[in-house]
Protein backbone atom coordinates (compact mmCIF):
# COMPACT_ATOMS: atom_id res chain seq x y z
CA UNK A 1 0.00 0.00 0.00
CA UNK A 2 1.32 3.43 -0.98
CA UNK A 3 2.44 5.54 1.97
CA UNK A 4 0.11 8.49 2.58
CA UNK A 5 1.51 12.00 2.42
CA UNK A 6 1.72 13.08 6.05
CA UNK A 7 1.16 16.48 7.66
CA UNK A 8 4.51 18.08 8.55
CA UNK A 9 3.83 17.84 12.28
CA UNK A 10 3.24 14.06 12.22
CA UNK A 11 5.92 11.44 12.75
CA UNK A 12 6.37 8.18 10.83
CA UNK A 13 7.92 5.25 12.64
CA UNK A 14 7.64 1.49 12.71
CA UNK A 15 4.83 -0.37 14.45
CA UNK A 16 7.04 -2.35 16.80
CA UNK A 17 9.13 0.69 17.73
CA UNK A 18 6.08 2.16 19.47
CA UNK A 19 3.71 -0.75 20.06
CA UNK A 20 3.95 -4.34 21.18
CA UNK A 21 1.57 -7.29 21.06
CA UNK A 22 0.88 -9.94 23.66
CA UNK A 23 -0.63 -13.27 22.63
CA UNK A 24 -3.34 -14.92 24.69
CA UNK A 25 -3.44 -18.20 26.60
CA UNK A 26 -5.46 -21.33 25.90
CA UNK A 27 -6.54 -23.20 29.04
CA UNK A 28 -7.85 -26.78 28.61
CA UNK A 29 -11.55 -27.11 27.76
CA UNK A 30 -11.97 -29.34 30.80
CA UNK A 31 -11.75 -26.15 32.89
CA UNK A 32 -14.56 -24.35 31.02
CA UNK A 33 -17.83 -23.53 32.76
CA UNK A 34 -20.75 -21.52 31.36
CA UNK A 35 -21.69 -19.42 34.40
CA UNK A 36 -19.81 -16.96 36.64
CA UNK A 37 -18.25 -18.44 39.76
CA UNK A 38 -16.01 -17.16 42.52
CA UNK A 39 -12.38 -17.64 41.59
CA UNK A 40 -13.20 -17.76 37.86
CA UNK A 41 -12.74 -15.18 35.11
CA UNK A 42 -14.41 -14.65 31.72
CA UNK A 43 -12.46 -16.22 28.84
CA UNK A 44 -12.76 -13.95 25.82
CA UNK A 45 -12.88 -15.56 22.38
CA UNK A 46 -13.50 -14.05 18.93
CA UNK A 47 -17.17 -15.08 18.99
CA UNK A 48 -17.72 -13.08 22.20
CA UNK A 49 -17.25 -9.86 20.21
CA UNK A 50 -20.00 -10.79 17.74
CA UNK A 51 -23.79 -10.94 17.83
CA UNK A 52 -23.90 -14.40 19.44
CA UNK A 53 -21.42 -14.52 22.31
CA UNK A 54 -21.09 -17.73 24.30
CA UNK A 55 -19.88 -16.77 27.80
CA UNK A 56 -17.19 -19.09 29.10
CA UNK A 57 -15.41 -18.93 32.45
CA UNK A 58 -12.11 -20.43 33.59
CA UNK A 59 -10.14 -20.56 36.85
CA UNK A 60 -8.36 -17.24 37.44
CA UNK A 61 -4.59 -17.75 37.60
CA UNK A 62 -1.47 -15.60 37.28
CA UNK A 63 -0.55 -17.37 34.03
CA UNK A 64 -3.52 -15.96 32.14
CA UNK A 65 -3.20 -13.02 29.78
CA UNK A 66 -5.84 -10.42 30.66
CA UNK A 67 -7.35 -7.28 29.20
CA UNK A 68 -9.50 -4.36 30.33
CA UNK A 69 -12.44 -2.80 28.45
CA UNK A 70 -10.24 -0.09 26.97
CA UNK A 71 -7.64 -2.52 25.64
CA UNK A 72 -7.50 -3.26 21.92
CA UNK A 73 -7.27 -6.87 20.71
CA UNK A 74 -6.48 -8.17 17.22
CA UNK A 75 -7.76 -11.42 15.72
CA UNK A 76 -4.79 -13.60 14.79
CA UNK A 77 -6.13 -16.49 12.71
CA UNK A 78 -8.08 -17.46 9.60
CA UNK A 79 -11.23 -15.53 8.72
CA UNK A 80 -10.82 -13.40 11.87
CA UNK A 81 -7.30 -12.25 10.96
CA UNK A 82 -7.06 -8.52 11.64
CA UNK A 83 -10.45 -8.22 13.32
CA UNK A 84 -10.28 -5.48 15.94
CA UNK A 85 -12.02 -6.24 19.25
CA UNK A 86 -12.46 -4.04 22.30
CA UNK A 87 -14.91 -3.17 25.05
CA UNK A 88 -14.67 -6.31 27.22
CA UNK A 89 -12.53 -7.37 30.15
CA UNK A 90 -11.30 -10.81 31.11
CA UNK A 91 -8.67 -13.31 30.00
CA UNK A 92 -8.27 -13.70 26.24
CA UNK A 93 -7.39 -16.83 24.30
CA UNK A 94 -4.69 -17.58 21.71
CA UNK A 95 -6.86 -16.45 18.79
CA UNK A 96 -6.42 -12.88 20.05
CA UNK A 97 -3.43 -10.64 20.68
CA UNK A 98 -3.49 -7.54 22.88
CA UNK A 99 -1.87 -4.37 21.60
CA UNK A 100 0.40 -2.87 24.24
CA UNK A 101 0.58 0.89 23.73
CA UNK A 102 2.21 3.76 25.64
CA UNK A 103 -0.14 5.75 27.87
CA UNK A 104 0.22 8.84 25.66
CA UNK A 105 -1.36 7.13 22.64
CA UNK A 106 -5.17 7.50 22.66
CA UNK A 107 -6.84 4.08 22.79
CA UNK A 108 -9.72 5.20 20.53
CA UNK A 109 -7.23 6.61 18.02
CA UNK A 110 -5.28 3.35 18.12
CA UNK A 111 -8.42 1.25 17.58
CA UNK A 112 -9.46 3.27 14.52
CA UNK A 113 -5.90 3.17 13.18
CA UNK A 114 -5.84 -0.63 13.41
CA UNK A 115 -9.22 -0.81 11.65
CA UNK A 116 -7.93 1.25 8.73
CA UNK A 117 -6.26 -0.02 5.57
CA UNK A 118 -2.99 1.54 6.75
CA UNK A 119 -2.72 -1.47 9.08
CA UNK A 120 -5.16 -3.97 7.53
CA UNK A 121 -3.71 -3.98 3.99
CA UNK A 122 -0.16 -5.07 4.94
CA UNK A 123 -1.61 -7.54 7.45
CA UNK A 124 -3.49 -9.28 4.62
CA UNK A 125 -0.32 -9.40 2.55
CA UNK A 126 1.73 -11.27 5.14
CA UNK A 127 3.44 -14.19 3.45
CA UNK A 128 2.68 -16.29 6.50
CA UNK A 129 -0.49 -18.38 6.12
CA UNK A 130 -3.47 -16.59 7.66
CA UNK A 131 -4.36 -19.81 9.46
CA UNK A 132 -0.99 -19.75 11.22
CA UNK A 133 -1.65 -16.22 12.46
CA UNK A 134 0.96 -13.54 13.01
CA UNK A 135 3.44 -12.62 15.70
CA UNK A 136 5.35 -9.52 16.71
CA UNK A 137 8.13 -10.17 14.22
CA UNK A 138 5.64 -10.09 11.34
CA UNK A 139 4.78 -6.49 12.28
CA UNK A 140 8.36 -5.20 12.30
CA UNK A 141 8.05 -3.75 8.82
CA UNK A 142 4.65 -2.12 9.36
CA UNK A 143 4.60 1.68 9.40
CA UNK A 144 2.98 3.55 12.26
CA UNK A 145 1.78 7.10 11.66
CA UNK A 146 1.90 9.18 14.82
CA UNK A 147 0.08 12.53 15.17
CA UNK A 148 0.57 14.80 18.21
CA UNK A 149 -1.32 13.65 21.32
CA UNK A 150 -3.92 16.44 21.11
CA UNK A 151 -4.63 15.66 17.46
CA UNK A 152 -5.07 11.96 18.21
CA UNK A 153 -8.04 12.84 20.43
CA UNK A 154 -9.56 15.12 17.79
CA UNK A 155 -9.18 12.43 15.10
CA UNK A 156 -10.82 9.81 17.33
CA UNK A 157 -13.75 12.12 18.15
CA UNK A 158 -14.30 13.06 14.49
CA UNK A 159 -14.22 9.42 13.45
CA UNK A 160 -16.74 8.47 16.14
CA UNK A 161 -19.13 11.10 14.79
CA UNK A 162 -18.64 10.36 11.09
CA UNK A 163 -18.67 6.57 11.36
CA UNK A 164 -21.80 6.68 13.53
CA UNK A 165 -23.48 8.54 10.66
CA UNK A 166 -22.25 5.88 8.22
CA UNK A 167 -23.77 3.13 10.39
CA UNK A 168 -27.09 4.99 10.56
CA UNK A 169 -27.08 5.24 6.77
CA UNK A 170 -26.46 1.50 6.48
CA UNK A 171 -29.40 0.79 8.78
CA UNK A 172 -31.70 3.10 6.79
CA UNK A 173 -30.73 1.41 3.52
CA UNK A 174 -31.26 -2.02 5.05
CA UNK A 175 -34.69 -0.90 6.26
CA UNK A 176 -35.51 0.33 2.76
CA UNK A 177 -34.87 -3.17 1.41
CA UNK A 178 -37.26 -4.59 3.99
CA UNK A 179 -39.87 -1.95 3.10
CA UNK A 180 -39.63 -2.95 -0.58
CA UNK A 181 -40.08 -6.60 0.39
CA UNK A 182 -43.23 -5.73 2.36
CA UNK A 183 -44.42 -3.56 -0.53
CA UNK A 184 -44.24 -6.49 -2.97
CA UNK A 185 -46.19 -8.69 -0.58
CA UNK A 186 -48.81 -5.95 -0.16
CA UNK A 187 -49.13 -5.66 -3.95
CA UNK A 188 -49.70 -9.42 -4.25
CA UNK A 189 -52.31 -9.32 -1.47
CA UNK A 190 -54.16 -6.52 -3.29
CA UNK A 191 -53.86 -8.38 -6.59
CA UNK A 192 -55.39 -11.68 -5.54
CA UNK A 193 -58.11 -10.02 -3.43
CA UNK A 194 -59.34 -7.92 -6.37
CA UNK A 195 -58.51 -4.57 -4.79
CA UNK A 196 -55.85 -3.83 -7.42
CA UNK A 197 -58.42 -3.90 -10.23
CA UNK A 198 -61.48 -2.72 -8.32
CA UNK A 199 -61.95 0.46 -10.38
CA UNK A 200 -60.93 -1.32 -13.60
CA UNK A 201 -63.75 -3.84 -13.15
CA UNK A 202 -66.36 -1.10 -13.01
CA UNK A 203 -65.09 0.46 -16.23
CA UNK A 204 -64.72 -2.84 -18.07
CA UNK A 205 -67.77 -4.67 -16.70
CA UNK A 206 -65.66 -7.67 -15.85
CA UNK A 207 -67.43 -10.88 -14.88
CA UNK A 208 -67.56 -12.51 -11.47
CA UNK A 209 -64.66 -14.18 -9.76
CA UNK A 210 -64.92 -17.96 -9.43
CA UNK A 211 -63.82 -19.57 -6.18
CA UNK A 212 -62.58 -23.14 -5.86
CA UNK A 213 -59.43 -25.14 -5.30
CA UNK A 214 -56.31 -25.01 -7.41
CA UNK A 215 -56.93 -28.54 -8.67
CA UNK A 216 -60.03 -27.31 -10.53
CA UNK A 217 -57.97 -24.89 -12.64
CA UNK A 218 -54.93 -27.01 -13.52
CA UNK A 219 -53.90 -30.31 -15.01
CA UNK A 220 -52.79 -33.06 -12.65
CA UNK A 221 -49.57 -31.87 -10.89
CA UNK A 222 -46.43 -33.86 -11.74
CA UNK A 223 -43.33 -34.61 -9.70
CA UNK A 224 -39.87 -34.10 -11.19
CA UNK A 225 -37.08 -36.53 -11.98
CA UNK A 226 -35.49 -38.55 -9.20
CA UNK A 227 -32.44 -39.42 -11.34
CA UNK A 228 -29.10 -38.12 -10.15
CA UNK A 229 -28.02 -35.01 -12.07
CA UNK A 230 -24.50 -34.27 -13.30
CA UNK A 231 -22.15 -31.28 -13.32
CA UNK A 232 -22.25 -31.28 -17.12
CA UNK A 233 -24.80 -32.49 -19.65
CA UNK A 234 -27.21 -31.67 -22.45
CA UNK A 235 -29.74 -29.52 -20.59
CA UNK A 236 -30.15 -28.06 -17.08
CA UNK A 237 -32.09 -29.75 -14.30
CA UNK A 238 -33.83 -27.03 -12.29
CA UNK A 239 -33.65 -27.65 -8.54
CA UNK A 240 -35.14 -25.95 -5.51
CA UNK A 241 -32.20 -23.53 -5.26
CA UNK A 242 -33.04 -22.19 -8.71
CA UNK A 243 -36.44 -20.92 -7.52
CA UNK A 244 -36.00 -17.38 -6.23
CA UNK A 245 -38.70 -14.77 -5.58
CA UNK A 246 -41.08 -16.02 -8.27
CA UNK A 247 -38.32 -16.14 -10.91
CA UNK A 248 -35.76 -18.72 -12.01
CA UNK A 249 -32.12 -18.26 -11.08
CA UNK A 250 -30.03 -19.88 -13.81
CA UNK A 251 -26.81 -20.02 -11.80
CA UNK A 252 -25.46 -23.10 -10.00
CA UNK A 253 -27.08 -25.49 -12.45
CA UNK A 254 -27.02 -29.29 -12.59
CA UNK A 255 -27.47 -31.18 -15.87
CA UNK A 256 -28.88 -34.30 -17.47
CA UNK A 257 -27.99 -36.15 -20.68
CA UNK A 258 -30.58 -38.92 -20.25
CA UNK A 259 -32.79 -38.61 -23.34
CA UNK A 260 -35.70 -40.48 -21.75
CA UNK A 261 -35.62 -38.23 -18.68
CA UNK A 262 -35.36 -35.15 -20.87
CA UNK A 263 -38.38 -36.17 -22.92
CA UNK A 264 -40.45 -37.07 -19.85
CA UNK A 265 -39.67 -33.98 -17.73
CA UNK A 266 -39.13 -31.31 -20.38
CA UNK A 267 -40.61 -27.96 -19.34
CA UNK A 268 -42.82 -25.77 -21.51
CA UNK A 269 -43.26 -21.98 -21.26
CA UNK A 270 -45.87 -21.14 -18.64
CA UNK A 271 -45.14 -24.16 -16.43
CA UNK A 272 -45.16 -23.34 -12.73
CA UNK A 273 -42.61 -25.01 -10.45
CA UNK A 274 -43.55 -25.53 -6.80
CA UNK A 275 -40.93 -26.49 -4.20
CA UNK A 276 -42.59 -29.35 -2.31
CA UNK A 277 -39.69 -30.21 0.04
CA UNK A 278 -37.44 -27.73 1.81
CA UNK A 279 -36.85 -26.16 5.21
CA UNK A 280 -40.02 -25.04 7.05
CA UNK A 281 -39.33 -21.42 6.04
CA UNK A 282 -38.73 -22.13 2.34
CA UNK A 283 -41.08 -24.99 1.48
CA UNK A 284 -43.66 -23.81 -1.08
CA UNK A 285 -41.32 -21.53 -3.04
CA UNK A 286 -42.81 -21.01 -6.49
CA UNK A 287 -41.40 -19.74 -9.79
CA UNK A 288 -42.53 -19.65 -13.41
CA UNK A 289 -40.67 -21.12 -16.38
CA UNK A 290 -40.86 -18.76 -19.35
CA UNK A 291 -38.86 -20.82 -21.84
CA UNK A 292 -35.59 -19.02 -21.17
CA UNK A 293 -33.66 -22.17 -22.18
CA UNK A 294 -34.43 -25.88 -22.41
CA UNK A 295 -34.71 -27.51 -19.00
CA UNK A 296 -36.22 -30.32 -16.95
CA UNK A 297 -37.01 -30.29 -13.23
CA UNK A 298 -35.89 -32.26 -10.18
CA UNK A 299 -37.89 -34.46 -7.83
CA UNK A 300 -38.26 -31.92 -5.03
CA UNK A 301 -40.33 -29.81 -7.40
CA UNK A 302 -43.91 -30.16 -8.65
CA UNK A 303 -44.84 -28.96 -12.13
CA UNK A 304 -48.17 -27.16 -12.49
CA UNK A 305 -49.75 -26.66 -15.91
CA UNK A 306 -52.67 -24.24 -16.03
CA UNK A 307 -55.93 -24.77 -17.87
CA UNK A 308 -57.17 -22.10 -20.29
CA UNK A 309 -59.09 -20.53 -17.39
CA UNK A 310 -55.94 -19.66 -15.45
CA UNK A 311 -53.13 -17.33 -16.51
CA UNK A 312 -49.78 -18.89 -15.43
CA UNK A 313 -48.35 -15.47 -14.54
CA UNK A 314 -51.40 -14.79 -12.35
CA UNK A 315 -50.98 -18.16 -10.65
CA UNK A 316 -47.27 -17.49 -10.05
CA UNK A 317 -48.18 -14.27 -8.26
CA UNK A 318 -50.95 -16.05 -6.36
CA UNK A 319 -48.64 -18.79 -5.07
CA UNK A 320 -46.10 -16.18 -3.92
CA UNK A 321 -48.71 -14.13 -2.04
CA UNK A 322 -49.08 -13.88 1.76
CA UNK A 323 -52.20 -16.09 1.69
CA UNK A 324 -50.30 -18.85 -0.13
CA UNK A 325 -47.44 -18.64 2.38
CA UNK A 326 -49.98 -18.93 5.22
CA UNK A 327 -51.56 -21.95 3.53
CA UNK A 328 -48.17 -23.65 3.15
CA UNK A 329 -47.41 -23.11 6.83
CA UNK A 330 -50.75 -24.62 7.78
CA UNK A 331 -50.62 -27.77 5.62
CA UNK A 332 -46.90 -28.67 5.52
CA UNK A 333 -45.77 -31.95 7.08
CA UNK A 334 -42.68 -31.43 9.21
CA UNK A 335 -39.78 -33.88 9.33
CA UNK A 336 -36.54 -33.69 11.29
CA UNK A 337 -35.09 -30.81 9.29
CA UNK A 338 -37.39 -30.49 6.28
CA UNK A 339 -41.05 -29.93 5.56
CA UNK A 340 -43.17 -31.34 2.75
CA UNK A 341 -46.30 -30.33 0.85
CA UNK A 342 -47.51 -33.05 -1.50
CA UNK A 343 -49.46 -32.67 -4.75
CA UNK A 344 -52.76 -33.44 -3.03
CA UNK A 345 -52.35 -30.60 -0.55
CA UNK A 346 -51.17 -28.30 -3.31
CA UNK A 347 -54.27 -29.10 -5.39
CA UNK A 348 -56.45 -28.26 -2.38
CA UNK A 349 -55.10 -24.69 -2.21
CA UNK A 350 -58.13 -22.37 -2.14
CA UNK A 351 -58.11 -19.88 -5.01
CA UNK A 352 -60.46 -17.25 -6.37
CA UNK A 353 -60.07 -16.58 -10.09
CA UNK A 354 -61.29 -13.54 -11.99
CA UNK A 355 -62.11 -13.79 -15.70
CA UNK A 356 -59.06 -14.36 -17.87
CA UNK A 357 -59.10 -10.74 -19.12
CA UNK A 358 -58.92 -9.40 -15.58
CA UNK A 359 -56.15 -11.86 -14.75
CA UNK A 360 -54.15 -10.36 -17.63
CA UNK A 361 -54.82 -6.84 -16.31
CA UNK A 362 -53.71 -7.87 -12.81
CA UNK A 363 -50.52 -9.38 -14.22
CA UNK A 364 -49.69 -6.17 -16.10
CA UNK A 365 -50.31 -3.98 -13.04
CA UNK A 366 -48.24 -6.19 -10.75
CA UNK A 367 -45.40 -6.28 -13.29
CA UNK A 368 -45.36 -2.49 -13.47
CA UNK A 369 -45.38 -2.05 -9.70
CA UNK A 370 -42.68 -4.69 -9.26
CA UNK A 371 -40.63 -3.04 -12.02
CA UNK A 372 -40.78 0.26 -10.12
CA UNK A 373 -39.74 -1.54 -6.93
CA UNK A 374 -36.86 -3.24 -8.80
CA UNK A 375 -35.54 0.13 -9.96
CA UNK A 376 -35.58 1.45 -6.40
CA UNK A 377 -33.99 -1.75 -5.09
CA UNK A 378 -31.18 -1.49 -7.63
CA UNK A 379 -30.53 2.07 -6.50
CA UNK A 380 -30.54 0.93 -2.87
CA UNK A 381 -28.05 -1.87 -3.63
CA UNK A 382 -25.75 0.58 -5.39
CA UNK A 383 -26.03 2.98 -2.46
CA UNK A 384 -25.27 0.17 0.00
CA UNK A 385 -22.18 -0.79 -2.01
CA UNK A 386 -20.97 2.80 -1.89
CA UNK A 387 -21.64 3.07 1.84
CA UNK A 388 -19.74 -0.18 2.49
CA UNK A 389 -16.64 1.53 1.06
CA UNK A 390 -17.34 4.76 2.91
CA UNK A 391 -15.95 3.55 6.25
CA UNK A 392 -12.50 2.89 4.81
CA UNK A 393 -12.67 6.11 2.82
CA UNK A 394 -13.27 8.10 6.01
CA UNK A 395 -10.52 6.22 7.85
CA UNK A 396 -8.10 6.87 4.98
CA UNK A 397 -8.83 10.60 5.12
CA UNK A 398 -8.29 10.56 8.88
CA UNK A 399 -4.86 8.95 8.65
CA UNK A 400 -3.73 11.26 5.88
CA UNK A 401 -4.52 14.14 8.23
CA UNK A 402 -7.32 15.47 6.03
CA UNK A 403 -10.04 15.41 8.72
CA UNK A 404 -8.00 17.62 11.03
CA UNK A 405 -6.43 19.98 8.49
CA UNK A 406 -8.50 22.99 9.62
CA UNK A 407 -8.04 22.07 13.30
CA UNK A 408 -4.24 22.17 12.88
CA UNK A 409 -4.42 25.63 11.37
CA UNK A 410 -6.50 26.84 14.31
CA UNK A 411 -4.39 25.16 17.03
CA UNK A 412 -0.68 25.49 16.09
CA UNK A 413 0.37 25.67 19.74
CA UNK A 414 -1.06 22.19 20.41
CA UNK A 415 1.03 20.51 17.72
CA UNK A 416 4.39 22.25 17.89
CA UNK A 417 7.44 22.23 20.14
CA UNK A 418 7.02 19.89 23.09
CA UNK A 419 3.51 19.05 21.81
CA UNK A 420 4.71 17.87 18.41
CA UNK A 421 4.64 14.25 17.26
CA UNK A 422 8.42 14.24 17.03
CA UNK A 423 8.70 15.22 20.71
CA UNK A 424 6.06 12.65 21.61
CA UNK A 425 7.94 9.90 19.77
CA UNK A 426 11.16 10.84 21.56
CA UNK A 427 9.41 10.62 24.94
CA UNK A 428 7.93 7.22 24.07
CA UNK A 429 11.31 5.88 23.00
CA UNK A 430 12.98 7.29 26.12
CA UNK A 431 10.36 5.65 28.36
CA UNK A 432 10.78 2.35 26.56
CA UNK A 433 14.53 2.50 27.05
CA UNK A 434 14.06 3.30 30.73
CA UNK A 435 11.51 0.53 31.25
CA UNK A 436 13.46 -2.14 29.37
CA UNK A 437 15.04 -4.40 32.01
CA UNK A 438 18.80 -4.68 31.75
CA UNK A 439 20.04 -8.08 30.63
CA UNK A 440 21.61 -10.05 33.40
CA UNK A 441 25.19 -11.11 32.83
CA UNK A 442 26.50 -14.19 34.48
CA UNK A 443 29.32 -13.32 36.88
CA UNK A 444 32.42 -15.41 36.55
CA UNK A 445 33.32 -17.20 39.71
CA UNK A 446 36.54 -16.05 41.23
CA UNK A 447 39.33 -18.56 40.76
CA UNK A 448 40.92 -19.37 44.14
CA UNK A 449 44.49 -18.28 44.33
Amino acid sequence: MEKPSLPSNWASTKFTEVLDIQGGTQPPKSQFIDAPKEGYIRLLQIRDFGKKPVPTYIPDTLKLKKCEETDVLIGRYGASLGRICTGMEGAYNVALAKVLAPANIESDFLRRYLESEVFQAPLRLLSRSAQNGFNKGDLDGFDFLLPPAAEQKVIADKLDTLLAQVEKTKIRLKNTSQILKRFRQAVLAEAISGELTKIWRKSNRSGKWVSGTLGEFIEKPKYGTSAKSQKEGLIPVLRMGNLQDGKLDWSDLAYSSDLEEIEKYRLEPGDILFNRTNSPELVGKTSIYRGEKEAIYAGYLIKIKCSDKLNPEFLNYHLNSPSAKDYCKAVKSDGVSQSNINAKKLSAYPISCPPIEEQAEIVQRVKQLFSNADIIEKQVKEARARVEHLTQSVLSKAFRGELTEQWRKENPDLISGDNSAKALLERIQAEQTTNTPAKRTRQKKAVPE
